[in-house]
């Protein structure tokens, strides 16, 4: 599995690594305002202040682009489980109208298949993935006899089109949650951009000699959420907020039923 560099760490640690990474960050650059005023007052009138109010108008800039890619994989993730839900739902609705033991046959993988499909603990993810591949390989080779014998009929030419479906739609997922992803580069702008506008905040304040505690960890605690929650968006099987499977498990709580 393609990893983020950040993905080891848990969301709630990456949060509070940012908050006071960030925190740190303005106590610093106030010592160096306040250090550098003492040496020289020409900095105080010069456009330190204007400086500032660019650097933080590039980060809300940066940060809406990221936001943008990562609530854009998030929804192509969340698509992706609604398209594959019906496309195994047509499958197995299909599978009904071929011949006997082929019919019972891929039907009982396609019930196995379902269960796997719906994304839940990271840990188990690779072991799904892998049992899912096995699963397809094993229903592939029963279709390809069942063509053999069966010829040009109707009902399995749709039938190989419904699971030749499902069998891409496995692809199309593992593609969206495990490889496109925002790129880490940006990642790390958004971590570095964000410990380094607040630095400059501080280093403001201490060229003014006035400063705002509150408003420095109001700053603080909002960068260090907008930065967590696009790292959360990001990540396909932890954190908050995650890909709801509620199509997945709807078709697989109707499989139980029958």
């Amino acid at each position: 599995m393609t990893q983020q560099p950040l993905d080891d760490i848990p969301l709630f640690a990456i949060a509070l690594l940012i908050l006071l990474g960030t925190l740190a960050s303005y106590e610093i650059g106030y010592q160096i305002g306040r250090w550098r005023e003492r040496r020289t007052e020409d900095e105080i009138s010069g456009p330190t202040s204007m400086i500032v109010g660019s650097i933080l108008a590039l980060m809300a800039f940066l940060l809406a682009i990221a936001m943008g890619m990562a609530a854009d994989r998030y929804d192509t993730r969340r698509g992706l489980v609604l398209e594959e839900a019906n496309s195994i739902g047509t499958t197995l609705l299909r599978a009904g109208y071929l011949p006997e033991p082929y019919s019972t046959q891929l039907e009982s993988l396609l019930h196995e298949y379902v269960p796997l499909r719906i994304v839940g603990d990271a840990d188990e993810l690779n072991a799904q993935i892998a049992r899912s591949v096995e699963l397809q390989d094993e229903m592939w080779t029963i279709t390809e006899d069942l063509a053999r014998e069966s010829g040009d009929r109707p009902d399995v030419a749709i039938f190989i089109e419904s699971l030749n479906e499902t069998i891409d739609l496995h692809e199309s997922r593992i593609t969206a949650g495990l490889y496109a992803r925002v790129p880490p580069t940006v990642i790390w702008l958004l971590v570095a951009g964000g410990v380094l506008s607040v630095a400059m905040v501080g280093y403001n304040a201490g060229l003014t000699g006035r400063r705002s505690m509150l408003s420095a960890i109001v700053l603080a605690v909002v960068l260090s959420s907008v930065i967590t929650l696009v790292i959360d968006l990001d990540r396909p099987a932890d954190g908050i907020i995650r890909t709801n499977q509620q199509p997945l498990i709807d078709l697989r709580d109707s499989l139980k039923e029958q």
